[in-house]
């Protein structure tokens, strides 16, 4: 292409440009969540002007991890956001729940408790529907692995000990944890939340697998069974069986 028929800059080039460089030298700091929003639309429309639909999903979806974990067909019911634009939004979500997992495994998670809350946080807190999640351990308790084993309404009758028990066997995991979030936000345990984890230890002791911890996480925080002293009654109520 000649130099009289290069490609004007488009409309919002230059604002894009300051954004990029502002990133580049200071990072996040400063930034609206909105001005992340932006920049990640762009990643997939290079010449659009993304600053209306960024503030759009942020208004729609109230913080920046709702637009994160928004279904891509709820993100496409915006004006200028369409399948080819939100490859920045669910990309940036991949990489991280990759980045997270991979800085958590081989590690134990008993002593970085930090690096697991901050995973199940971004990897479970705002679903829509409730998961349950099983965090396969070693017999020095670093993580194998870890995976969803159940979705949707978790009472005690819909959580199923022989498939939990399965799925640990089949990671030859000497012992687990377990976490699941509230759509609610409220991390508080419910009756059922109570029944189901000592169904869980119950089962998984007759195996020999071990049950560290059951985090409930919620956008109001999180709540451990360990650190409240439930983990610790139910293996006592176990060993006195």
């Amino acid at each position: 292409m000649t130099e009289n028929h290069k490609r004007p800059p488009h409309k919002g080039a230059g604002h894009r440009g300051r954004l990029r460089d502002r990133f580049l030298k200071s990072g996040l700091d400063g930034f609206h969540d909105y001005e992340v929003i932006e920049l990640l639309l762009t990643l997939g429309t290079p010449r659009k002007d993304c600053k209306a639909p960024a503030k759009a999903a942020l208004s729609r979806f109230k913080t920046l991890q709702g637009v994160l974990e928004a279904t891509p067909a709820d993100l496409c019911q915006l004006p200028g956001i369409g399948p080819i634009n939100l490859f920045g939004l669910k990309l940036i979500t991949a990489v991280s729940r990759r980045y997270l997992r991979q800085r958590l495994e081989g590690k134990t998670p008993l002593t970085n408790s930090r690096e697991l809350f901050d995973y199940l946080n971004h990897t479970i807190r705002d679903r829509k529907r409730e998961c349950f999640v099983a965090i396969y351990l070693d017999a020095k308790n670093r993580v194998i692995a870890d995976e969803v084993l159940f979705t949707g309404t978790l009472t005690a009758s819909a959580v199923y000990p022989r498939e939990v028990v399965q799925a640990a066997l089949a990671h030859t995991a000497a012992a687990v944890i377990f976490a699941h979030n509230h759509p609610s936000g409220d991390p508080a345990p419910s009756p059922d939340d109570m029944a189901i984890t000592r169904k869980l230890v119950h089962a998984c002791a007759l195996m020999g697998i071990t049950v560290h911890e059951h985090l409930i996480i919620g956008t109001e925080g999180y709540f451990s069974f360990a650190d409240h002293g439930h983990m610790a009654r139910i293996s006592a109520e176990e060993k006195s069986l």
